[in-house]
């Protein structure tokens, strides 16, 4: 089965174009993070990654735009531009293929998520409230950024919306789990970084060593599962550690 992507009332009428360095193309959908938009970018994603453009070396899709990555010796933005109107324009509905889910365990609070307490202050309800609440959603991913692999999710309960730390800690150990304002995510590396952390997952998002090093795509679906500190030691066995 497969999901059918209308272009949809919240998108522009007609996508902006904007110049992204001597090799990059910008295509702007929308101007807000909104489900609608993005599962825009994700319908044209699949559209110019399987209409075979000539030129075309990437398509990196994110919020509410993609970036078309291109070969100065073999196309412009002068030609790019009307193959992606009329791939946005002419075709009614576009068909992608469904989500892939995974699901990421996730040991919460204790060493692993020493912000989740002020998670929980923040937005008067209880730990195990932050654990349920953050848990319970399929997220979205929107895009992969910041660092290799690094998935933005949607979908975050307005109850867990926490500003980011004043100060970003130099070091967040890899798979901590964070929260910035409506956005929560998890780092793939060891990284600088200002989320309030809340968790650790022992799965490798990010392995230089695999065919694919990127676990998560963009335009999939994601699930937190929680485990206990015991769990998530027998899982990191041989995994990614710091």
């Amino acid at each position: 089965m497969t999901d059918a992507v209308a272009v949809n009332r919240q998108c522009f009428d007609r996508p902006k174009f904007r110049l992204a360095g001597d090799r990059g193309l910008l295509v702007e959908f929308g101007d807000a993070i909104a489900p609608e938009i993005n599962q825009t970018v994700r319908a044209m994603t699949f559209a110019l990654e399987t209409a075979a453009v000539p030129g075309v070396r990437e398509v990196i899709p994110t919020y509410r735009s993609v970036v078309v990555v291109y070969d100065p010796l073999t196309t412009n933005p002068s030609l790019l531009e009307p193959r992606i109107l009329s791939l946005y324009g002419g075709t009614a509905r576009i068909e992608t293929p469904p989500p892939k889910e995974s699901v990421i365990p996730v040991c919460y609070g204790g060493e692993y998520g020493p912000d989740i307490a002020f998670v929980a202050e923040h937005n008067h309800i209880g730990i195990d409230d932050v654990i349920c609440l953050h848990s319970e959603p399929c997220y979205p991913i929107y895009m992969l950024g910041f660092s290799p692999g690094f998935p933005f999710l949607g979908g975050l309960s307005e109850k867990l919306h926490t500003p980011r730390l004043t100060s970003p800690r130099t070091r967040v150990p890899a798979g901590s789990v964070g929260i910035a304002n409506n956005q929560t995510g998890i780092y793939p590396i060891a990284s600088p970084g200002g989320w309030q952390l809340i968790g650790r997952s022992p799965v490798r998002l990010f392995d230089p060593e695999r065919p694919n090093p990127f676990l998560l795509s963009a335009g999939d679906t994601l699930r937190f599962e929680p485990i206990t500190p015991d769990e998530y030691r027998r899982l990191a066995v041989g995994g990614q550690g710091d």
